[in-house]
């Protein structure tokens, strides 16, 4: 083939790690907006970007010339940057280390949008830590619970 083409659906999920840094209403908006900006600047398309006061859900469709890892590393390490400079509340604001990053089928790309729209109230329901052990059960992977949570 003369052409590389790609269309990776990824559904992306990382944590806070200072629960006292945890991120406020009325920053959100203003924090997925520069998620989705750095996520554009890695060639990706952001998508949806939700969540709520400790952890974030990206749906995007990832570039074929960055992997996951680099692309998770960008939009952490400048939406952390960031974020410090908006406000004092922030100031000892990061991100844990670990992340999930999912395939999503074209068939379930609707479904995964409504998930990650409904976050506010799907979390009245549901803890992230049962959440995040839901989909590791869905996608069939391992992990050791051990280091599983920053703490």
């Amino acid at each position: 083939m003369a052409q590389s083409l790609s269309k990776l659906y990824i559904h992306i999920i990382f944590h806070i790690k200072n629960p006292y840094a945890e991120i406020r209403k009325e920053d959100k908006n203003d924090l997925y907006a520069y998620m989705g900006s750095i996520i554009k600047d890695n060639n990706s398309i952001p998508i949806l970007i939700n969540g709520v006061e400790d952890h974030v859900h990206i749906l995007c469709v990832m570039s074929k010339n960055i992997s996951l890892s680099k692309l998770i590393e960008e939009i952490k390490r400048h939406s952390s940057r960031w974020i410090k400079t908006k406000n004092p509340h922030y100031s000892k604001f990061s991100w844990q280390g670990g992340y999930a990053g999912l395939s999503v089928s074209p068939s379930l790309h609707d479904k995964t949008k409504r998930y990650i729209k409904n976050q506010e109230e799907h979390h009245k329901k549901i803890s992230f830590k049962e959440e995040y052990l839901l989909f590791l059960k869905e996608y069939g992977i391992n992990y050791n619970e051990d280091f599983l949570w920053e703490e």
